[in-house]
């Protein structure tokens, strides 16, 4: 079977695997045991424009929270045995739209208004950007470690640790079964954490090559330039994960590779099940369709 960058994310409970043409997401139910739910991808998610340089990077973040609320709302559902409120295609939309304004607002528009207050103590366009870039970071940093601090996330983190654990066993030839998944490592070079910190580094690059113009021209090229950073943040992400053998290159993912300490913990062997279970049904359905 030609190759294909595994990946997904934790869930309440449970684990959401992408592969090449479905979505599966795996849950443990109360009783012990597991419900698995597959869905196929949109087209548009597996059209041409997902291979598009740039693109496919800013189609892979929305497909990423598109995916990942569809997953969670099954995982609630199952997770505590009761029958969620379904959400329509408008509904879930909104929901997406809303959290890319809340973090636009959170990691680009409010950096820029804190570093404003110091305009009078920064005479260097390029000091001003650093500025931002630290206050955007200590921001981002706050908000992870805020969420480590909240209990129900403890146990999504282990999922996101047995997701990764899965990736990682499939990617070097290990066998998915429990006791050789269990010896892999708990963080991946394209983990979404490691995305998000390439992000914030290449947002000071690009905002300082705008300069200092005036303050509604920054504030619009803070919400006008996401979709490029994060189209260059997903490229930069993927190079790296296929040169992990260059010092250079491991010197670069290695703060990515710290932070996902904050966002994810080491599995138990029953949620590492889960993460082994989606990714399974996720490969044999690829392989299935790929013998006709």
């Amino acid at each position: 079977m030609k190759r294909f960058n595994y990946g997904g994310q934790a869930v309440i409970e449970g684990v959401m695997m992408r592969g090449r043409r479905v979505v599966v997401t795996a849950v443990r139910r109360p009783g012990g045991g597991i419900a698995l739910d597959t869905q196929p991808l949109p087209a548009i998610l597996t059209s041409r424009a997902r291979k598009v340089p740039l693109i496919r990077g800013i189609l892979v973040l929305i497909e990423t929270m598109l995916l990942g609320i569809k997953a969670l709302v099954f995982s609630a559902e199952v997770s505590t045995e009761e029958e969620e409120e379904k959400l329509s295609g408008r509904a879930t939309g909104g929901i997406v739209a809303g959290s890319i304004a809340f973090a636009v607002a959170v990691f680009f528009i409010a950096p820029l208004f804190l570093t404003r207050t110091l305009d009078s103590y920064i005479e260097s366009s390029i000091v001003f950007h650093l500025v931002e870039g630290f206050i955007r970071m200590a921001i981002f940093l706050a908000y992870l470690k805020i969420l480590t601090l909240i209990p129900s996330l403890r146990r999504i983190f282990a999922y996101h640790g047995a997701e990764h654990k899965a990736v990682n066993a499939y990617e070097a030839g290990v066998p998915l079964e429990l006791e050789a998944v269990k010896k892999c490592s708990t963080a991946h070079t394209r983990c979404g954490t490691s995305f998000l910190f390439v992000v914030m580094i290449i947002s000071i690059i690009v905002f300082a090559l705008i300069g200092r113009p005036s303050l509604w021209l920054m504030v619009l090229s803070r919400v006008a330039l996401v979709p490029v950073i994060a189209g260059l943040g997903y490229e930069v992400t993927q190079f790296g994960a296929r040169h992990t053998g260059s010092s250079f290159i491991k010197a670069f993912l290695a703060p990515g590779l710290w932070l996902q300490r904050m966002t994810t913990r080491e599995p138990d062997d029953s949620q590492l099940e889960i993460g082994i279970s989606a990714l399974r049904r996720a490969v044999e359905i690829d392989q299935l369709e790929e013998e006709g």
